[in-house]
C-alpha cells in the first residue's frame, strides 16, 4: 500500500480508502462479512474509512463503529453530513448544512460510529439555502471543541470550493482541506475545474466511484445481460443502465478498455484505479465493495503504475474533462433542475 499527504493537514493517508456505502441494507446485510472486510482493509494497510450518516441512514456508521472497537486508532476515520435524515414528524431542519443541523448531526454521528473524535467530517453537497459562513462558523466550533479533526465539502463545483476557502481567510473560520470528488476514466469532468482548484488551494482530494457504480469491474459487457444481484437490475434508473445511449457508449468504451487493461498486464478494475491515482491532485481512491470478494479484487491496485502508452490510450477513448453521462457529477445546482429558480 502507498500513502500521500492528505493535503496539507499533516495526515498521512493510503492511497486506497475504504467506501462503506454498500454496508447495511443498501447493500450487505451480513454484519459479520462487513466486519471482515473493515479488517481485510486495515490488515492490507489501507487507514482511511469513509462513511456518510445517510448511507443505509446510520446504519453503515452503526457497522463501522462496531467494527473497528479496538482498532480505532489505526483509522483515520471520515464522514459526512448534509442529507435528510429520518427522524420525528414535523422536524424539518434533520439536513442541509445550517448550524441546527451540523450540531445535531454530529452528536449523532459519533454516537453510532462509538467514538468521541472524527478525523475528517465533509459536507456531504453544497445548501443553497444556506450561507457557507454559517455551515464554516458551526464546523469551525466543532474543531475547537476537539470533536473534529479537520473539515472537508464533498461534489462542490470549483467556484463554490474558492468560495468557501474565501470565507474561511476573510472571516477567521476554519477551513475545508479536504474535497471528496467524483473521478473516473468514464466521468472526467473534475479535470476540468474542481481538481485544478483543489491542487491550487492545497486541498487533499478524495475520489468517490473511481469505478463508475461498478461499470469499470469488467461485469457489464457488451452483448450479456447484468448479474441479477446487480445495481443494474436493482436500480437501473439511478445506475443509468436502462438509459439506451449512455449503455451502449459505456459498454463499447468498457470493451476497448479491457484491452487497454490487458496490454498493461493488470484487471479492468486496477485500471480503472491506476488511471484515479495517476492525477497528480488525488491522494486516495476510495473503494465501495459490497462484498469481501470485491474487496479482494481491488486491494491490489494501490500500488499500480500506468504507462504513458496506457493513459494517452484511455484520453482517446474518453476525452480529459469529458463525461459520458453528465449525471455523473454528482450534484447540479438546483436552479438548472428546478424552472422557477431561474425565471420571473
Amino acid at each position: 500500500m502507498q500513502y500521500r499527504a492528505l493535503g496539507r493537514t499533516g495526515i498521512e493517508v493510503s492511497t486506497l480508502a475504504l467506501g462503506t456505502m454498500m454496508f447495511g441494507a443498501w447493500g450487505n446485510t451480513d454484519e459479520a462479512e462487513c466486519h471482515r472486510m473493515v479488517h481485510a482493509a486495515l490488515d492490507a494497510g489501507v487507514n482511511l474509512v469513509d462513511t456518510a450518516d445517510v448511507y443505509a441512514f446510520g446504519e453503515s456508521e452503526e457497522i463501522v463503529g462496531r467494527a473497528l472497537k479496538g482498532r480505532r486508532d489505526q483509522v483515520v476515520l471520515a464522514t459526512k453530513a448534509h442529507n435528510l435524515m429520518p427522524g420525528e414528524p414535523g422536524d424539518r431542519n434533520r439536513h442541509g448544512n445550517s448550524r441546527v443541523w451540523i450540531m445535531r448531526a454530529v452528536e449523532e454521528s459519533l454516537r453510532r460510529l462509538g467514538t468521541d473524535y472524527l478525523d475528517l467530517y465533509q459536507i456531504h453537497r453544497p445548501d443553497p439555502r444556506t450561507d457557507v459562513d454559517e455551515t464554516l462558523g458551526a464546523l469551525s466550533d466543532l474543531v475547537r471543541q476537539g470533536k473534529v479533526r479537520a473539515i472537508g465539502s464533498s461534489s462542490f463545483p470549483a467556484e463554490q470550493i474558492v468560495e468557501a476557502q474565501w470565507v474561511a481567510e476573510r472571516r477567521g473560520r476554519e477551513r475545508f482541506t479536504t474535497e471528496q470528488l467524483s473521478y473516473s476514466v468514464l466521468a472526467r469532468h473534475a479535470e476540468s475545474a474542481a481538481l485544478p482548484t483543489a491542487e491550487r488551494y492545497g486541498l487533499g482530494v478524495l475520489v468517490w466511484s473511481p469505478l463508475n457504480g461498478g461499470w469499470l469491474t469488467g461485469k457489464y459487457r457488451a452483448g450479456a445481460s447484468p448479474a441479477g444481484d446487480s445495481r443494474a437490475v436493482a436500480n437501473g434508473d439511478h445506475f443509468d443502465f436502462r438509459d439506451e445511449q449512455v449503455r451502449e457508449r459505456k459498454l463499447a468504451v468498457v470493451e476497448q478498455l479491457i484491452t487497454v487493461a490487458a496490454d498493461e498486464g493488470c484487471p479492468l478494475i486496477h485500471l480503472a484505479l491506476g488511471f484515479v491515482l495517476a492525477h497528480r491532485g488525488v491522494t486516495s481512491a476510495i473503494i465501495g465493495p459490497r462484498t469481501l470478494d470485491q474487496l479482494t479484487t481491488q486491494l491490489g491496485a494501490g500500488d499500480v503504475v500506468l504507462s504513458a502508452a496506457a493513459l494517452d490510450r484511455i484520453d482517446a477513448l474518453v476525452a480529459p474533462g469529458a463525461d459520458i453521462n453528465p449525471d455523473d457529477v454528482g450534484y447540479q445546482p438546483p436552479e438548472l433542475l428546478d424552472p422557477a429558480l431561474r425565471r420571473r
